[in-house]
């Protein structure tokens, strides 16, 4: 792109707001809360985004009454004691020049008493598919309750300093749920025709106004479609929004997709969806109102933002897992650096997937996420005196090694057996719906060519050879191996790993079985690679179900629905013990019950690897003997000691060659591993 895009970085007036771009950092989920207040994390972590240039900055959901409570780590703003953390954050935010919102809500019925031992607030007494516990249906004297607890939590935001609020009335809200058909029940003035199920919405915007002022911004963000049987259709969200525009009394549009329990793989959708899925929604409200609106969903780079406005279908674009793999999103937008920009993988693994296990949130790509404080923007700090650093394997963990300790200034040399980078990242994009999970290779090829680390591909290392070059520290990333004496007759003429079959080594035969022992991408994307090229497959996995793990990065439902048209076949709860001439014979885990798998052409193995740690022990050997002498030395020579001290390379080792993890690991591992030298 040769001129920066225009349009998104035009001013734009939203109340009595003016945001210099028009990037939002949309709420989203962080579980950095700690005590059920915001924490010095949240403060880093947002202010990183403004300083990288986001327009707007929307907080995670502050909840706005004691009954709404459906995970741990949920900010209570019910309590006036949030007030001094408010004020942290926004004069953190501030100071980098951005505007800052927070985001209310109550979950109502998406919620539970686990945490309260309270009843759940709904609508109307039905169970949420995801909680399953049937909610109380409020009474009236609830609903005053509710709307009070709105105005008040927007009172303590705007004392904390925030410039704002923002009414989540969509994916997982109380609001939403009197909005839907599907979850609103009611015979009152409260249900039935769109204006009744409206009537909350407008009430609390209304108490809300009368509590902060009109020069107070309020934002509503609504869900276009729920995706779901009688649930809310674009039609009713948009004549929603145009009866929030006639009252008059909010600022901004915000827009979703989907409810957070039924069709939450649609609200932060991976890979698998295609960019501006949901453009339509924001597209529709945009033509029907005057009030700017802020389209979502899969927004990965600034060309494509910018076209986005350029067409009209949102006056502004919100990009949060965009601006958690590079903070620095706007910015380098901004400077004419796109190619400079750390596009996001859209793989849910530490971001939703994190959520999805309690924990706080990262991102695959960018260890500092969630602890900027200590590995943010600014943290790295060039070094006094350079060293000559060799690393060694050229997969995602020595990538990131490499280009963390150029980034450092030392002089970095990459050494590859292979004849070409990336690892085994190489061959899991062959499968057509993760080739961009290939951009983490390419952001890291990007950065290290840009850093002048030397490559040389083709290179099998050896401890002599690595020596041989004096190196100060050296890195070893050498990744895994297939494991296939794991399994009985693994190592059979008809048996393959993934990477086998992925890189084109083996051709497999017409039926095939995949035995899976991961419950993740490498089972499940073999599956389809292979049906869609006319096998007759079949997963079988001691787990619960086949890609059991691919519920957390929301990849599970479409998956399903693609085996089923490829006519995949899946037999979960089955322990394979042995593989000979083709028959596989597994335990069905809970009958005790021996069966036999027979007539398979290729039996591809998705298990787990062993490290490929041979160098590191070789050099590791040579540093214990170097020490060894060195100790020698020291008893009669002091001043030599210290001389060839320095000459005994530092050694590390990082990623699948410590242990066989995930690609977040070998990033994580590859940065510290750059700082450490």
């Amino acid at each position: 792109m040769s001129n920066r895009p225009r349009l998104l970085f035009t001013p734009m007036k939203i109340g009595n707001l003016t945001v210099k771009n028009r990037i939002v950092f949309s709420a989203h989920l962080t579980n950095y809360a700690e005590d059920f207040l915001p924490s010095e994390r949240h403060l880093f972590y947002y202010r990183e985004r403004a300083r990288g240039g986001a327009g707007l900055i929307i907080t995670e959901e502050q909840s706005t009454h004691p009954t709404d409570h459906p995970y741990e780590k949920l900010i209570h703003a019910f309590h006036r004691k949030v007030i001094p953390h408010y004020k942290r954050i926004t004069a953190a935010v501030h100071a980098e020049g951005a505007p800052i919102l927070a985001q209310i809500n109550h979950n109502g019925g998406q919620g539970s008493g686990m945490f309260t031992r309270l009843p759940a607030w709904g609508p109307s007494a039905l169970a949420d598919p995801l909680f399953r516990e049937v909610a109380k249906a409020v009474e009236h004297e609830d609903i005053r309750e509710i709307i009070q607890g709105y105005a008040r939590v927007a009172a303590y935001t705007r004392e904390g300093g925030f410039d704002g609020v923002e009414l989540q009335c969509s994916h997982s809200s109380i609001v939403r749920q009197f909005l839907s058909r599907n979850t609103n029940h009611r015979s009152d003035e409260y249900g039935g025709s769109l204006d009744n199920r409206a009537r909350l919405l407008r009430e609390i915007v209304a108490a809300i106004r009368n509590e902060v002022g009109r020069d107070y911004l309020i934002s509503v963000r609504l869900c276009g479609d729920e995706l779901i049987r009688d649930g809310i259709t674009l039609d009713e969200t948009v004549a929603v929004a145009k009866i929030l525009e006639k009252d008059g009394l909010i600022d901004l549009i915000n827009t979703s997709i989907g409810t957070a329990t039924q069709t939450l793989y649609m609200i932060e959708a991976s890979m698998r969806i295609r960019p501006d899925y949901a453009l339509f929604i924001p597209s529709a409200i945009r033509k029907a109102v005057r009030l700017p609106v802020i389209g979502v969903g899969r927004i990965k780079d600034p060309i494509q933002a910018e076209r986005i406005l350029n067409e009209g279908h949102a006056d502004l674009v919100g990009i949060v897992r965009g601006q958690i793999a590079d903070p620095e999103f706007a910015r380098k937008a901004r400077e004419n650096r796109v190619d400079d920009i750390r596009l996001c993988l859209s793989c849910n693994q530490e971001c939703v997937g994190r959520m999805g296990l309690n924990r706080w949130m990262g991102c695959i790509e960018n260890p500092a996420t969630g602890q900027e404080k200590k590995y943010g923007v600014g943290t790295l700090q060039r070094v006094e005196t350079p060293k000559r650093v060799t690393v060694v394997g050229g997969g995602p963990a020595g990538l990131k090694a490499a280009a963390v300790a150029a980034r450092r200034g030392h002089q970095v040399t990459l050494l590859e057996k292979e004849n070409r980078l990336g690892g085994q990242v190489v061959w899991a994009v062959r499968v057509a719906n993760r080739a961009e999970f290939g951009d983490i290779v390419r952001n890291l090829l990007h950065e290290i060519e840009q850093l002048g680390v030397a490559v040389k591909t083709g290179v099998t290392a050896t401890a002599e050879s690595v020596l041989a070059d004096k190196p100060e520290a050296v890195i070893v990333a050498t990744g895994s191996v297939a494991n296939r004496a794991a399994i009985p007759g693994g190592d059979g003429p008809n048996v393959a790993d993934v990477v086998d079959i992925l890189s084109g080594r083996v051709k497999p035969g017409r039926r095939v079985l995949i035995v899976d022992r991961l419950g993740f991408h490498e089972a499940t994307s073999v599956a389809e690679f292979l049906a869609e090229q006319g096998c007759a497959v079949e997963v079988v996995t001691p787990t619960l179900y086949v890609g059991q793990d691919l519920g957390v990065t929301l990849d599970l439902e479409n998956w399903y629905r693609h085996a089923r048209r490829l006519g995949i076949r899946c037999t979960p709860n089955h322990s394979v013990l042995s593989i000979d001439s083709g028959a596989v014979t597994a335990l069905h885990n809970y009958s005790g019950q021996m069966v036999t798998f027979p007539q398979v052409d290729t039996v591809v193995l998705a298990i787990h690897r062993q490290a490929d740690d041979g160098l590191y022990h070789q050099l590791k050997a040579e540093r214990t003997r170097a020490e060894n002498l060195l100790l020698q030395v020291r008893e009669v020579d002091e001043d030599m000691y210290q001389t060839l001290k320095g000459r005994v390379p530092a050694l590390y080792r990082i990623g699948d060659c410590v242990a066989p993890r995930r690609a977040h690991a070998a990033i994580i591992e590859g940065e510290r591993a750059g700082r450490a030298v």
